[in-house]
């Protein structure tokens, strides 16, 4: 086949959605379309506001299309007429069979986990919550069930203890465009030697999940051991955001967004986990089971986010404080 006549429709709604499409573009491949989400209200001034997506689309004069309902008739016909013979998936919502069966050399979806490992929304965030080591990234045909679809090609990367989600998505925003446009390359020679996720998957090997995280489940507890916090609070960094609450001894409360910490090597605490251990003016441990984590930067509800020497100089009594 022909690079003139592949016939490309984009979906996506995020900024890691846009170096994929961009490296489409600055390929060569022709794209007859792109879907994302509608304008919605953001902000306090809650003003009208485009999706990372739209923004490249309308500075590339792309064709656009922002359905509220993928199943609504008026948008399958207008999906049609596109006539895209391949449809590329890039941090969207779930598509409905009728979408994503549409076009003749099938639909696929660039996932950030080596799946079938971390089927699911937040796949970044749990790589970093269970301390993995490495990760990676996937292109796989859309089927039936979410995540399941036969995979086309695989990049592993590198998870470095520093990262949080913020640099983890970076990178994979970058080494993912390039995994677009290789399976693009793949499908076009008609050289894809797709792989059954079933096939995959070592015996007794344990699926993790990767579940969409609600605002609870951000929650930080004391007691469990400072790796395990350490882990948590930078596989929800910067969002959706590990949080706590600070009680004072008289009944004060604050609630606390902790961004970024460091662990010390594990020793017997006598205190309860959430004791504050402070000099009042250049550090902050918190007890935990079995050691202290330090946090280096937070954000106390209504507040900026602040490095730990900065928050300490602003806030009177921190020895009269536990987390809880």
């Amino acid at each position: 086949m022909k690079k003139q006549d592949l016939r490309i429709i984009f979906m996506g709604t995020p900024e890691f959605a846009v170096p994929s499409l961009k490296a489409l573009i600055d390929s060569g491949f022709n794209v007859v379309g792109v879907i994302t989400a509608p304008d919605k209200k953001a902000g306090r001034g809650k003003k009208i506001r485009m999706s990372a997506v739209k923004e490249f689309a309308l500075e590339q004069k792309l064709n656009i299309l922002q359905p509220s309902k993928l199943k609504e008739p008026s948008f399958i016909n207008e999906l049609s007429k596109l006539k895209a013979n391949l449809q590329i998936v890039v941090a969207f919502r779930m598509l409905p069979e009728v979408v994503w069966d549409m076009p003749e050399h099938g639909t696929f979806n660039l996932h950030a986990s080596i799946l079938p490992q971390y089927r699911g929304a937040a796949p970044i965030n749990f790589a970093l919550i269970n301390g993995e080591k490495n990760t990676g990234l996937t292109t796989f045909f859309l089927d039936k069930e979410i995540d399941t679809g036969r995979i086309i090609k695989q990049e592993q990367i590198i998870i470095n203890q520093s990262d949080d989600v913020g640099s983890l998505h970076d990178k994979m925003m970058q080494l993912g465009s390039k995994l677009v446009t290789d399976t693009v390359n793949l499908i076009l020679s008609s050289k894809t030697n797709t792989h059954e996720q079933s096939t995959l998957i070592k015996e007794n090997e344990t699926l993790k999940s990767a579940h969409k995280i609600n605002k609870e489940y951000c929650r930080i507890n004391w007691n469990n051991e400072p790796n395990t916090i350490y882990n948590f609070i930078r596989g929800l960094s910067p969002y959706p955001t590990a949080f706590s609450t600070l009680v004072s001894k008289n009944g004060t409360v604050h609630l606390v967004k902790i961004y970024k910490t460091a662990t010390t090597s594990s020793q017997k605490q006598l205190e309860k986990p959430g004791t504050i251990l402070t000099d009042g003016s250049t550090y902050l441990n918190v007890v935990t089971k079995s050691g202290v984590i330090t946090i280096l930067e937070l954000q106390l509800s209504g507040k900026k986010r602040m490095i730990i020497g900065d928050f300490l100089r602003g806030f009177q009594k921190i020895n009269d404080y536990s987390f809880v």
